[in-house]
């Protein structure tokens, strides 16, 4: 694992949040008016609820449910929140397992959503999240810009993001090697003979996908392979399409020799297609991520396997930390990839 260490100071002190008081102070109203702005009450006039409105946004106030029931004098509520990517990928149960088991220790529950990779859900979930006062918050992105966090992290909210790098804020992140270990995948490929490859990228707004892509282009650019002798499809997003789009490539008049998958759910529909079109032995595959019982395919798939596991302990483990006081600088750790050599990718071109 490589740590780099950024120069802020990662020890914010928890500062007291806005309260209500404090906002009805700003709007010049009463308590009670806020609550019912808050509460989507009846009875307030339009120019009433803009002033209050304008105060919360002002101060960075977060409703909190919990405030007439918590006593404890930290604030704590032993919560965590995690926001994984997509629940459907075994990628994300792993990290959300390994956040659940390291939170147990300490007695402390996880409060997990999925993101659904959905740009529009991400900040009404952490919103949610804020709203319940987790100690502390894990979360997966999906939209280009994270400083709508800053009021938050002003106030102390420990925030740690896996998976994706986050923009306009700084903090805690763990990531895998992405751009290194599509690099290597097509090394291997490389290496083997083959030359006519083709691409199957995520989406091209998910940053991992984009690292993926970069990683592939600059392994082929190391050995002068031209750009247009290689296909690559981006935007496949699921299981089905995969599945469509390698069986298009497999009906070209000039088929690859060899594919490079850069998500799991894509590989799942690499498979099904090599196998529709009897080419699983004739066409080889490297998967970015590992896939379960892809040692009981034959022929079995070559990954490169990401560490879910270890990125989902490392992040619960920082978040703890800075619950715990810890002021170290903030830093990006990065999980290395793994090649997995199990056949599939070890399939010479077909002979022309």
């Amino acid at each position: 694992m490589t740590t780099v260490s950024n120069s802020s100071d990662g020890a914010n002190t928890r500062s007291h949040r806005p309260t209500m008081r404090q906002v009805a102070a700003l709007a010049g109203v009463g308590i009670k008016t806020v609550s019912r702005v808050i509460n989507a009450e009846a009875g307030v006039s339009t120019a009433t609820y803009d002033k209050v409105i304008n105060a919360v946004t002002a101060l960075g106030y977060q409703h909190d449910i919990y405030a007439g029931s918590l006593r404890r004098t930290d604030r704590r509520t032993l919560t965590l929140g995690l926001i994984v990517g997509n629940v459907a990928n075994p990628f994300s149960g792993a990290v959300n397992r390994a956040v659940e088991d390291r939170a147990a220790r300490r007695g402390i529950a996880v409060l997990a959503v999925s993101l659904d990779d959905d740009a529009r859900r991400e900040q009404e979930l952490v919103s949610a999240l804020l709203r319940r006062r987790v100690d502390a918050l894990i979360l997966t992105t999906a939209t280009a810009n994270q400083s709508y966090l800053l009021p938050e992290i002003a106030h102390g909210t420990p925030f740690v993001f896996v998976d994706r790098e986050p923009v306009g804020v700084e903090a805690d992140i763990v990531v895998s090697d992405n751009a290194i270990g599509a690099a290597n995948a097509t090394r291997h490929l490389l290496a083997a003979g083959h030359r006519r490859i083709a691409f199957l990228g995520d989406r091209h707004d998910i940053q991992t996908a984009s690292e993926r892509r970069r990683g592939f282009f600059d392994a082929l650019g190391e050995v002068g392979v031209p750009r247009d002798v290689v296909v690559a499809i981006d935007d496949i997003d699921d299981e089905l399409k995969a599945r469509a789009a390698v069986t298009a490539l497999l009906d070209l008049a000039d088929p690859p020799t060899a594919i490079f998958s850069s998500q799991n759910l894509i590989t799942v529909g690499a498979i099904r297609a090599l196998h529709g079109r009897g080419m699983q032995h004739s066409t080889a595959l490297v998967g970015f991520d590992d896939l379960l019982l892809a040692d009981m395919v034959e022929p079995a798939i070559t990954v490169i396997a990401q560490d879910p596991t270890a990125i989902g302990t490392i992040a619960a483990d920082l978040a703890l930390g800075r619950l715990d006081g810890d002021r170290s600088p903030f830093a990006t750790h990065v999980v290395p990839t793994r090649l997995i050599v199990r056949g599939s990718g070890e399939i010479p071109p077909r002979a022309v």
